[in-house]
């Protein structure tokens, strides 16, 4: 069975880049990111209304290429976090995470009985549709699973402590808009409130062993929360870079 570099380098203390995906779900799109150097595909259902079914052929893209595909799904519940990881998707990122008990029962949804509560389904899309030793493949899905919580709100702030002390989470993401609405201050990421919340987040993750994750809108915010001391990055998004992109080259041409 395939393994999960992402988790693998992020457990040892190093970085890892890759995209969030809300838009573009192109049988190309897993061929872009590699040849664009990403080491993660993250998908995006929450904000997008996206399905299993648009999703399910580019984890297998993403698998065949050598890029980790990931999933946020929209929600806390099992059938979300269950689906998409049976789908082939190699980790999941889970939205409003506000306690250590929600926490538990994610990383639960993850696992095969008895350490949680996982519905078991071999030779199917996650295992590739390969035989093999039921005990081993369990062992490996296990350890190569990435568990994302998102830390977004006033409560899981007060809570992400405890949230990273959860075994089986493995990465604090920072969810920085939604936080930012919570705290009262929409979109001011320089105020005091949410720098003392990356804060917060980054020094709970390094004392739990964990890593913190934060999607950039552009390489110099990357580099910025790579100095906070965020070692998970997701360049996004997709549909707004290629604005970007097309603005640019528009506006050059009506300069003319």
């Amino acid at each position: 069975m395939r393994e999960n570099p992402v988790k693998q380098r992020l457990a040892a203390g190093g970085a890892s880049l890759g995209s969030m995906i809300f838009e573009f779900f192109t049988p190309a799109m897993p061929r872009i990111l590699k040849n664009a150097g990403a080491e993660f595909a993250l998908y995006c259902m929450e904000h997008t209304g996206a399905g299993f079914e648009t999703l399910k052929p580019q984890f297998a893209l993403c698998r065949a290429l050598g890029v980790v595909p990931l999933a946020r799904v929209p929600g806390t519940e099992y059938d979300f976090i269950a689906r998409a990881l049976d789908c082939g998707a190699l980790g999941i990122m889970v939205p409003l995470v506000d306690t250590a008990e929600q926490a538990e029962f994610i990383v639960s949804c993850t696992r095969y009985p008895p350490a949680g509560r996982r519905g078991a389904a071999f030779g199917f899309a996650h295992d590739d549709f390969e035989a093999g030793d039921v005990v081993e493949k369990i062992r490996m899905i296990h350890e190569r699973t990435l568990v994302i919580a998102m830390i977004e709100t006033c409560k899981g702030l007060d809570n992400v402590d405890a949230i990273a002390a959860v075994p089986g989470v493995d990465i604090l993401w920072l969810g920085h808009f939604d936080l930012t609405n919570f705290l009262g201050i929409p979109g001011q990421f320089s105020h005091p409130a949410y720098r003392e919340a990356l804060k917060r987040i980054v020094s709970a993750a390094r004392k739990h062993g964990k890593a913190a994750g934060y999607m950039a809108a552009d390489a110099d915010l990357g580099c910025e929360y790579l100095g906070h001391g965020f070692r998970m990055i997701a360049t996004g998004t997709d549909h707004g870079m290629l604005q970007s992109a097309i603005q640019k080259n528009l506006d050059a041409m009506r300069r003319k």
